[in-house]
């Protein structure tokens, strides 16, 4: 795993704890559970394309076949 191992990951983990405080951490590993499980999902999902024609662009070609 990049060559990172226990005790690189506790140091990195204590930093982490006193840049941001325990407060926040909870907070920051909900916002990054989300924000991984949005990627998955929008990973798995078909690209959706909107296809619905724009009012504005409507209105104006009826305007037009008026005059």
């Amino acid at each position: 795993m990049f060559g990172i191992g226990m005790p690189e990951l506790l140091i990195i983990l204590v930093i982490i704890l006193i840049i941001f405080g325990a407060g926040k951490l909870p907070e920051i590993g909900s916002a990054l559970g989300r924000g991984i499980k949005n990627f998955k999902k929008a990973s798995h999902e078909p690209n959706e394309i909107d296809v619905t024609p724009d009012k504005k662009i409507d209105e104006k070609k009826s305007d037009e076949d008026k005059h």
